[in-house]
């Protein structure tokens, strides 16, 4: 069985008001939960597994960061108490305490003093992921929201002196991002070089724009893990262009060897995109050790599920 709790982060009152809600669910005849993330891992039961994905982190990582709440507003502060608090509760009375990546790991000792154990997500579609040769676009994919900077790509679009190309592929978080890209793109003069494919893709075009892509750009602030986007483009041997701060990608981009490091900023990302563009035996040459860099995880159900169950 799954069971979704619905969660909002913008009021704390709804916070807390989901808190307790976890807190009294009855699943006492269920025989094990397994928890994925913050509020989930409350809800009362002698057998709670934890494979935590995150944890809320504006109340930890992004406090006091343009990504999180008001610092200064007294309900927070409040609300930041009490997430802890039991979070600290919660966590430790786990039965077993799985975590995504290092990031995630890192984040838990360093906030809560709970030690856990990494168990890397399996690929949704992986059956579905197949190579292809490599074109003259880089696909910048995922969920297309200000924190996964796909503006700071076509920014550096416009920097770039060679003739490579953006896609940008991915359900937007807001109309905002949406208004946002089209106005940077016409301000760039880039309509003959960006392709803005804002809304859900399904498996079959999102297949079909890996396979195709040069390289995958993938821009998060402070990640948790090296993500869905990261494993799916090594999969289907294409190299990764990120951020020196985009957190858990770091554990899988090896600047050079699986793909390119580059500072936040679009000068120093156009700097790569043109190198992916006219070093293209390099290029291919780090999506084959991409490959094999993401094979080397074993990232399968059978491994997951095998661990969550024991």
């Amino acid at each position: 069985e799954l069971l979704r709790i619905p969660f909002r982060w913008e009021d704390p009152a709804e916070v807390a008001d989901t808190m307790l809600y976890a807190a009294t669910v009855d699943l006492q005849g269920v025989d094990r939960v397994i928890a994925l993330k913050f509020p989930a891992y409350l809800i009362p039961h002698p057998q709670v597994t934890v494979w935590l994905l995150h944890q809320f982190r504006q109340v930890y990582d992004l406090w006091n960061t343009p990504w999180g709440p008001p610092v200064d507003d007294p309900r927070w502060q409040d609300l930041r108490h009490a997430v802890t608090t039991t979070d600290d509760d919660a966590l430790r009375r786990a039965r077993r305490l799985f975590v995504n990546d290092t990031v995630t790991r890192d984040r838990l000792l360093e906030h809560n003093g709970i030690r856990s154990k990494i168990l890397h997500p399996p690929l949704p579609d992986e059956g579905d992921i197949r190579r292809g040769p490599f074109g003259d676009y880089v696909l910048c994919l995922g969920r297309v929201s200000g924190g996964k900077r796909p503006l700071l790509a076509v920014e550096a679009l416009a920097h770039t002196t060679s003739d490579v190309r953006l896609v940008v592929g991915g359900q937007p978080d807001s109309e905002d991002v949406v208004a946002e890209l089209h106005e940077m793109v016409e301000r760039h003069g880039l309509q003959d070089r960006v392709d803005l494919r804002l809304r859900f893709l399904d498996v079959e075009e999102k297949r079909d724009l890996l396979a195709g892509a040069l390289a995958v750009s993938y821009f998060p602030i402070d990640e948790d893990s090296f993500g869905y986007v990261t494993a799916e483009a090594m999969t289907a041997g294409k190299p990764v262009v990120t951020l020196a701060d985009s957190g858990g990608i770091l554990n899988l981009v090896t600047d050079g060897r699986t793909g390119l490091v580059a500072e936040p900023e679009a000068r120093a990302i156009a700097a790569a995109f043109d190198r992916l563009h006219t070093q293209r035996d390099a290029t291919q040459a780090m999506g084959a050790q991409a490959e094999v860099a993401v094979a080397a995880l074993n990232l399968s159900w059978d491994h997951v599920i095998e661990e969550l169950l024991r």
